[in-house]
């Protein structure tokens, strides 16, 4: 007898046929029908799968735990979600990310899932809900409108530690390229013009520094996630459930996940509540626009690599065009870039689905899950590509560095509280005329010898990586005249 290749499920709008081995049931059945919506199943977001099979983990115990639900049961609960926990059956988890009814495909795909798990652990067939049933025994004690929340929560702590691994990582690549170039004079600038010169190792350990301020804000944002309304049911009152059942599913949570996890103290509030999502991805806007900005830089200062600016050389990784010979494009920091972007637009998606929110619940935290989720996933990603592929072969174009600074007037702006602002500006501006140095114009104009000019250009007090112990005498500029090569050029002036 040929093995059957479906079988039938029922839920209150009737019969449903279901794939013969699916370990999801009916009401999964049913979204994948409602919601074609991004052709990406929830599967995508690993974090959120072993989020949930968490959640029903602490629920069974907790149930157990009370007497609401027999040993046997959580004990067969529980394996199935350290199965799921072990990254089996992830691909079971098939409701699409956009989904209407508040997550609640999410939670009933989960329940579909560990039962028949579950049942299959137990020695029964899939499908048989009168041994184990998805809604009466895994969802025991809870509401979609508690679960989905609390499992956003969790999934998107344990996706920003995997996003702190990565930008620790970017970080410590830019710190050791700050090392590596700590000598390396350049000219700094603001505004795209030409300012002071600094060393490129002190540029690179500010983008060092910039991303490590941004790991501290998104610490700051794990305690918050850890505040769940697990025991709320369906919108605070706690119906259902036992008196206690909050109080003990939040110890197995916080027992399973090794991080202490509290109990909100306004149910009520935290069910409808989105606030913690609004701030976390700000968060994520806050260092992906940073990181833009780092690759902004990177792009800049690469430019060329004869008509730009040229002062590092990026690793080529392909080539650039398919017309133009030769070409390298800076396609790893343009990637990174894309990815500051998107994160910027779901940004705003968040935004727009906190504020929807009505009365009890907020309806819209699929899209809010899944954008921030998104983001993180990016992020982290973004972070390992620009380090590997980018950041760690940067070199220095020494020679170009040097050309500019030597050639720069930025060097009067150190000499600017010893001969005054006005003495300063005309030396500049007849140093660009003449393409003289400015050394030598100081020198010639009687304003320095040149050992008290060459000792407050020099390197380190120009770049102030050495402390300056000693005061230089101011010298009037009624002491002193600045030679012009021409009438013409001093009306310039």
């Amino acid at each position: 007898m040929p093995t059957p290749t479906t079988r039938i499920e029922t839920d209150s709008l009737g019969a449903v046929e279901i794939p013969a081995a699916a370990y999801w049931g009916a009401h999964t059945a049913r979204a994948l029908e409602n919601f074609p919506i991004s052709n990406t199943p929830i599967s995508r977001h690993p974090r959120l799968v072993d989020a949930l099979a968490i959640v029903k983990q602490a629920a069974a115990r907790a149930n157990r735990d009370l007497g609401a639900l027999d040993s046997t049961k959580a004990g067969w609960i529980e394996q199935a979600c350290v199965a799921v926990r072990r990254g089996d059956h992830h691909d079971q988890f098939v409701v699409d990310v956009i989904q209407g009814g508040a997550g609640t495909s999410t939670n009933m795909n989960a329940n579909e899932v560990v039962a028949n798990i579950a049942l299959e652990l137990a020695g029964r067939p899939l499908g048989d809900y009168a041994t184990l049933n998805p809604i009466d025994d895994v969802n025991r004690s809870q509401s979609t409108n508690d679960v989905y929340p609390t499992a956003a929560k969790i999934a998107i702590a344990l996706a920003l530690e995997d996003l702190l691994v990565e930008h620790v990582a970017l970080r410590a690549a830019f710190a050791d390229k700050g090392r590596e170039f700590h000598d390396v004079l350049k000219v700094g600038r603001t505004q795209l013009q030409d300012a002071v010169p600094m060393t490129l190792g002190q540029e690179f350990h500010g983008f060092a520094t910039t991303l490590g301020e941004d790991e501290d804000r998104i610490r700051e944002v794990l305690p918050l996630l850890r505040e769940i309304n697990l025991g709320a049911t369906a919108i605070g009152t706690g119906i259902t459930a036992d008196p206690r059942y909050a109080s003990t599913v939040r110890a197995h949570l916080t027992e399973l996940l090794g991080e202490q996890y509290v109990t909100a103290g306004d149910l009520i509030e935290a069910t409808s509540d989105t606030g913690v999502f609004m701030q976390m991805s700000g968060v994520l806007k806050r260092a992906a626009v940073k990181l833009s900005k780092i690759c902004n830089d990177l792009r800049l200062l690469s430019s060329g690599p004869q008509a730009g600016l040229g002062e590092i050389v990026l690793p080529p990784r392909q080539a650039g065009s398919s017309i133009m010979p030769g070409k390298v494009n800076p396609v790893i920091p343009e990637v990174v870039n894309q990815i500051a972007f998107a994160v910027v637009g779901h940004d705003v998606t968040v935004t727009m689905a906190a504020e929807a929110g009505q009365l009890q619940l907020n309806a819209f935290e699929p899209v809010i899950l899944h954008s921030i989720l998104t983001n993180v996933a990016w992020l982290a990603a973004g972070c390992r590509t620009l380090r590997e592929h980018c950041v760690e072969g940067i070199r220095a174009n020494v020679d170009r560095l040097d050309s500019m600074v030597r050639t720069s007037v930025g060097v009067v702006t150190a000499l600017t509280p010893y001969i005054g602002y006005a003495a300063a500006s005309a030396l500049a501006k007849a140093a660009l005329l003449t393409g003289r140095d400015v050394a030598d114009l100081v020198v010639e104009a009687g304003l320095m010898d040149r050992e008290r000019v060459e000792m407050l250009t020099a390197p380190e007090r120009l770049t102030n990586s050495t402390p300056i112990t000693a005061s230089v005498p101011v010298v009037g500029p009624e002491t002193a005249t600045i030679a012009i090569a021409s009438p013409a050029e001093a009306d310039s002036i």
